[in-house]
């Protein structure tokens, strides 16, 4: 299948275009590169052997849009381009409702333009809001959220749920994961965002690597067992997989699916910062700073419907997860061999 991948460039989308490409499909990638680099690319080429096009584009142009649909037969999409982070969402509310709702827009409508019917969301956990208990399961009430982000998630469900009504042979896979961290094996590919990590395994990595002082650890008396956070970890090689199953899965299928991705298992920030000290055998500098607007104090995910669904479950333990994570941040993908 030809797939535009949008955000291909990015943290998630790239390690996913490296699983298209090994099984086989052709990966379109268009990015702007807000929160992303070109040499993805390069780094995507050296694992694969395969160079995916590249469009460096803003999803909310149609115009551009419809060049790259024209120039490939588009046979599915895999949304990934969004502004994602749950803090900065809090103050910048106008910035996330525009950015992620336009470009969903765009894309949707020329999707209908070229007659494509298959799309893969890249949705949240946050769309489970604040008041489900955990885990959090898909016949939940996901409508609700803590922040702009988690509430963009919503509408954008909400707004794929009613196109599919009024389209009913279109298929819409709605991910639902919780929170990727790691690299890929190679060291080439991983969380490396422009300018200071709003999540928090690109932080962890750049505190191990020197190039900051010190890890801000946010809240310290959650009514959790430590008093920290407590998330669902995935390693983003198998989430990477998990769109792939989707895309597999949406192939043969119609009508709107709602599908959790994650571990099943909550692990507390400092559990996980822990584990990253002894697995990379190192001390890490951190302090306990203040709460962080938007964030809940723990939930992980019912991962049943997955494995049922698509024939999906993770496989990482968080040891691989913390020692990819530092063989891609000592390292930063500064090994590529330039083509």
């Amino acid at each position: 299948m030809n797939v535009l991948v949008t955000g291909g460039a990015g943290y998630i989308g790239s390690h996913t275009v490296v699983e298209l490409i090994q099984a086989g499909h052709q990966a379109i990638i268009v990015d702007d590169l807000s929160n992303a680099k070109a040499e993805v690319v390069d780094r995507i080429e050296t694992i694969t052997g395969t160079r995916p096009a590249f469009y460096e584009l803003d999803c909310k142009d149609k115009d551009a849009l419809r060049k790259v649909f024209t120039a490939h037969k588009i046979d599915a999409v895999i949304h990934f381009a969004a502004f994602k982070a749950v803090g900065e969402s809090v103050k910048k509310p106008l910035q996330y409702y525009r950015n992620n709702l336009d470009s969903t827009f765009s894309l949707l409508e020329v999707m209908e333009e070229f007659d494509c019917k298959k799309f893969i969301f890249s949705s949240s956990a946050t769309v489970y809001g604040p008041n489900n208990p955990h885990p959090y399961k898909e016949e939940m009430p996901a409508i609700q959220s803590s922040s702009p982000y988690g509430w963009t998630k919503v509408m954008i469900e909400r707004i794929l749920t009613d196109y599919v009504t009024a389209h009913p042979n279109f298929c819409a896979v709605l991910l639902r994961y919780f929170n990727p961290i790691g690299a890929h094996d190679s060291g080439l590919l991983g969380d490396d965002p422009n300018g200071i990590p709003n999540n928090l395994m690109p932080y962890i990595g750049r505190v191990a690597a020197g190039k900051l002082e010190k890890l801000t650890i946010f809240g310290g008396a959650y009514p959790t067992p430590d008093g920290t956070c407590q998330r669902d970890y995935l390693h983003v090689v198998d989430l990477a997989v998990g769109h792939l199953k989707a895309l597999e899965f949406a192939k043969d299928h119609e009508g709107v699916e709602a599908i959790n991705l994650g571990t099943g298992n909550g692990i507390s920030v400092l559990e996980l910062v822990n584990a990253f000290q002894n697995v990379n055998d190192m001390k890490l500098p951190y302090v306990i700073g203040p709460r962080r607007d938007g964030d809940l104090p723990a939930f992980w995910a019912d991962a049943t419907k997955a494995k049922e669904l698509l024939g999906w479950e993770a496989t990482h333990s968080v040891e691989d997860m913390c020692r990819s994570a530092w063989l891609f941040a000592k390292g930063d993908g500064s090994n590529i061999s330039k083509s």
